[in-house]
């Protein structure tokens, strides 16, 4: 499959590389065409990665994964232009404002969400929400962290849910997904923020999830 990565952080590469890994071709993209960190990873991470602009990785993919930081996200979904039309966008970031220091505040929450701006601004786009909820290690290797722990999606449209569901499930190891209904639900994953980071604090690392036991 040809996927677009949008972002060049550490959340896109971790993305990227997991899917190179599975036999998908990727393109990451980024401002510009010929952006250095995704340059580097193209070199590092073979024949089937490629770089090109936000717009050109919309374009390329079959399905797309929004890897960018929430700050900016509306911005780079507005520079994908039209090659975002009809398409799957898995929506990872997370809305937050380090404007007053840290921990870092939500730009966005209670009667809104940046799930929600995504799927507003583009109402063409199938717009499912997950993985914002742990780091990057553990979005692509669930293993990371020791015993079975619980991973969440939502999104307006059944079909796209389905499909984000299996990337979960069949490539990256996911064994327990909770679907929490349309993307209003991207409220209250955003909001788990405030306790990751509280977490991540106490626990001095970034390699923990929550399982919820029913």
């Amino acid at each position: 499959m040809q996927i677009g990565v949008f972002g060049t952080g550490m959340v896109g590469e971790a993305i990227a590389d997991k899917l190179v890994s599975l036999g998908h071709e990727v393109k990451m993209g980024s401002r510009t065409a010929n952006n250095e960190k995704a340059a580097a990873w193209v070199k590092s991470a073979g024949a089937r990665a490629s770089q090109g602009t936000f717009a050109d990785a919309a374009s390329f993919g079959e399905i797309l994964f929004n890897c960018t930081g929430g700050g900016v996200s509306l911005q780079v979904l507005e520079q994908a232009g039209d090659g975002l039309r009809g398409k799957v966008l898995v929506d990872l970031a997370n809305p937050l404002d380090f404007s007053k220091g840290r921990p870092p505040r939500l730009s966005v929450s209670n009667d809104d969400s940046l799930g929600e701006q995504i799927q507003r601004a583009h109402p063409d786009v199938k717009v499912v929400k997950t993985l914002n909820t742990v780091n990057c290690d553990v979005m692509v290797n669930p293993a990371k962290v020791s015993g079975d722990h619980t991973m969440f999606l939502c999104g307006n449209d059944e079909g796209a849910k389905k499909q984000v569901l299996e990337i979960l499930t069949e490539w990256f190891g996911w064994r327990d997904v909770i679907d929490l209904g349309d993307i209003t639900a991207a409220r209250a994953l955003e909001s788990m923020l405030h306790v990751w980071l509280r977490l991540m604090g106490a626990l001095k690392t970034v390699h923990f999830n929550v399982k919820v036991v029913r």
